[in-house]
């Protein structure tokens, strides 16, 4: 069974991630296959939209990243490779490009939706960064869409792993519409039959059937704005929990206790990196952003300045006992102060050359030595 497949209609292409027992988690086959689809499509001329979405509960609930667990480092900078091309296709796409994203949307998928031009939520969307948990940090040009949410937003999402709802989304600007579940299918079958790429006919006929102003739940995290941006604005992670922890003094509040704790359960070291990561992505533009999370993530898989992803990964996803013994995670954090400027692990992450965010072929973009 393929894990990739395309419907054909007239002048529109709509690509389907099929692989629902695994939420669409996509792996290294499927994002070559999807690669290769999207710079086919891009070249034909008789392909004026393409519409991506997911089989089952799913858009897509990240990358495969058990894989890495049993390859080299040089191998996963392969996968790596693909990876990052992909979303640096789909940021620059010449084609107009519509995501519908129905349920889980998470790590590496979000990345697969957010960089599209028109992305569609609805009432079953849910969107999660959860990578600190895994040791790993928010990658795929995250760093690039988190900094450009409203006030520090970003910083609490990719810092965190919180959940956020289809509103929400919307709300944050991670969404362009929202679409009540039950106008999904109608909502397909007009972009079909229109059968144009024209930006503007696309956006009125998503608009035609959105819910222009999804209402927020009473104890959605957007409404926190004013204590995440006076708490997540300072400087460093250490900074940043001692924030929240006055402001649970002042108030007992389910949210920042839960909050305080997952910051606090996260790999230390997954924090930092993260943090850095979002505040860099801020001065750069989206090809820079994914240069520079992409050699991240090779010295990442090399393990040498720190092995936390692999304990995240056997616990929470071969083990499952969920409790990795991350590095220092018993330690106060201030034992990696002012890994957040002067590492060696962020001067190793840095981007090397320069890079005109058009320029193609996208081979030349990822690579390593």
């Amino acid at each position: 069974m393929s894990h990739v497949l395309v419907k054909q209609t007239s002048n529109v292409r709509t690509i389907i991630l099929n692989n629902p027992q695994q939420l669409n988690a996509l792996t290294p086959e499927m994002a070559s296959q999807i690669l290769e689809l999207l710079n086919a499509y891009e070249e034909d001329r008789s392909v004026k939209l393409v519409i991506v979405k997911g089989e089952g509960k799913a858009f897509c609930a990240g990358g495969a990243v058990s894989v890495f667990l049993n390859v080299s480092w040089k191998e996963a900078a392969t996968v790596f490779s693909t990876a990052y091309t992909l979303d640096y296709l789909i940021a620059t796409y010449a084609k107009t490009q519509v995501s519908l994203i129905r349920g889980i949307v998470m790590g590496g998928g979000a990345a697969f939706a957010v960089h599209g031009r028109f992305r569609v939520v609805t009432d079953n969307t849910v969107f999660a960064m959860p990578e600190t948990a895994l040791g790993l940090f928010p990658d795929v040009g995250a760093s690039y869409y988190l900094s450009r949410l409203p006030g520090f937003f970003g910083e609490y999402v990719g810092l965190t792993g919180a959940r956020l709802d289809g509103a929400e989304m919307l709300a944050c600007g991670l969404a362009t519409h929202f679409v009540p579940l039950e106008k999904f299918s109608a909502l397909e079958d007009a972009l079909c039959k229109a059968n144009t790429g024209d930006p503007k006919i696309i956006n009125n006929i998503i608009h035609h059937f959105s819910n222009k102003n999804p209402k927020l739940k009473r104890k959605s995290q957007f409404f926190r704005l004013k204590t995440i941006n006076s708490c997540f604005s300072r400087r460093t992670i250490e900074e940043i929990i001692s924030a929240l922890e006055k402001e649970a003094d002042k108030n007992k509040d389910d949210w920042i206790s839960w909050t305080i704790k997952t910051l606090k359960k996260a790999s230390p070291t997954s924090l930092k990196i993260s943090l850095r990561s979002i505040r860099t992505g801020r001065l750069q533009g989206v090809g820079q952003c994914l240069i520079r999370e992409y050699r991240m993530s090779c010295t990442v898989i090399r393990g040498k300045v720190c092995r936390d992803f692999f304990e995240g990964c056997r616990a929470l996803l071969v083990d499952k006992d969920k409790n990795p013994k991350v590095k220092d995670s018993k330690e106060n954090l201030g034992v990696l102060s002012g890994l957040g400027n002067r590492s060696k692990w962020v001067q190793i992450a840095q981007v090397t050359l320069d890079l005109a965010a058009s320029c193609k072929p996208y081979t030349i973009l990822f690579h390593f030595s």
